[in-house]
């Protein structure tokens, strides 16, 4: 159990795909014990692990992310099924920077052989673990700064700490952006009918629905409705209009967001408090793979959180509808009532690397809290039966 103040003795990884019956000899001889710290961000899970998963070679994060997609993807599967974990579980892998300017490097995992480049929930809780255990040591002023390193790119941490807690975690992700091309884009759904979306990028490729195009209400008591509905415009939305990045090979759309129209309101504070613009939403995950000949298969998961990368790409488009601009305030809403806030900071330009063509992107923050749950040790004996766990469909 890692204490505040120890560090962990090994680097972390993981990768690859789904629940397949693999021999435990993938973790070696004897039993793999994994060094865990549970948290959760505004109501979505995290499991960052800090020891136990064997070095991971790479020149720089992206490298170490496929190194990890294609060898260590049974510690994602083994930390994300069942029997140790459910289906909104994420995992965290923390492991020595590729760059000097940053404190660790960090290998996101998620259901479904997903691995983002770049995640706001599971950042803000793999930052708050490492300051609240030592791994990162807290400031002796109100706010801490320390850099991590990301597939998608250096992320920026600015935390406020006091009496040893961190108490808010904002973010400066990389770049986002939504293309002209990727807007209003028309797609066929089965048994759904023509649903137009856009598409942004904010860390992960998101299609953007307005829920109520769709019939639908962004309430909790509404899950499996938005869950099914939402996992089938996103599998139409990768077979009639797949996309890559710009920079470097992260092919989409591999998430998907309903919205709510947005409001301007005034933040809590009384008068003279800044105006924002305040939206709800919920992000329908992946945790299989949809097949259109199979009922069973339509079907995903909710994001409890108001999802970070999720709004970087909200406010991605609505920067280019011109509906946000630089320097307002951004409220974002989850499913369940939780916020984070998100800001523009400033407009860049990126280069597509097929064309040479420049693609403007805006450098967002996002803001919000998360909390330790729990220390643990995860432990995979060789005699163990499932060690890379199983998925049941009664809630799979």
């Amino acid at each position: 159990m890692l204490r505040r103040g120890l560090r962990p003795a090994v680097r972390c990884t993981g990768a690859r795909p789904r629940c397949r019956q693999l021999s435990s000899s993938a973790f070696g001889a004897g039993p793999r014990h994994l060094n865990v710290i549970d948290l959760h961000a505004e109501g979505e899970p995290a499991r960052v692990v800090v020891g136990g998963v064997p070095p991971v070679p790479g020149k720089d994060m992206r490298e170490v992310r496929s190194y990890f997609m294609q060898h260590l993807d049974h510690y994602r599967a083994l930390l994300l099924h069942e029997p140790r974990g459910y289906p909104c579980q994420n995992a965290d892998f923390i492991v020595p920077s590729t760059r000097p300017d940053a404190a660790f490097g960090v290998v996101i995992a998620e259901q479904g052989f997903i691995y983002p480049a770049m995640s706001g929930h599971n950042i803000m809780c793999v930052a708050t673990a490492l300051l609240e255990t030592g791994m990162v040591p807290m400031a002796t002023g109100p706010i801490t700064e320390f850099n991590l390193d990301l597939p998608a790119g250096l992320v920026r941490v600015r935390a406020e700490c006091a009496h040893g807690k961190a108490t808010r975690i904002e973010l400066k992700n990389a770049p986002a952006f939504c293309r002209p091309q990727d807007m209003d884009v028309v797609l066929d759904v089965p048994e759904v009918g023509r649903v137009v979306v856009d598409i942004a990028y904010g860390g992960m490729w998101y299609v953007i629905v307005d829920a109520h195009s769709v019939g639908l209400t962004l309430d909790p008591s509404r899950g499996r409705e938005i869950c099914r509905i939402g996992e089938m415009i996103k599998t139409a939305a990768k077979e009639q209009h797949p996309l890559d990045h710009p920079e470097f090979d992260y092919p989409g759309p591999d998430i998907l967001v309903f919205r709510e129209p947005a409001a301007d309101r005034r933040l809590p504070g009384g008068q003279g408090s800044p105006p924002a613009l305040h939206a709800k939403n919920a992000v329908v995950m992946s945790n299989g793979t949809l097949d259109w000949a199979d009922e069973a298969t339509w079907t995903g998961m909710l994001d409890r959180s108001p999802c970070g990368t999720g709004t970087c790409a909200v406010m991605a488009a609505l920067h280019a509808r011109n509906e946000l601009g630089l320097g307002e305030d951004f409220v974002h809403s989850s499913i369940i009532g939780t916020t984070f806030t998100g800001q523009l900071h400033e407009q860049v330009a990126l280069r597509d690397r097929a064309s040479g063509e420049s693609v403007p992107a805006v450098v967002p923050t996002i803001a919000g809290r998360a909390w330790i749950t729990q220390f643990g040790t995860v432990v995979c004996d060789p005699s163990d039966p499932f060690p890379e766990g199983f998925r049941v469909g009664d809630i799979w």
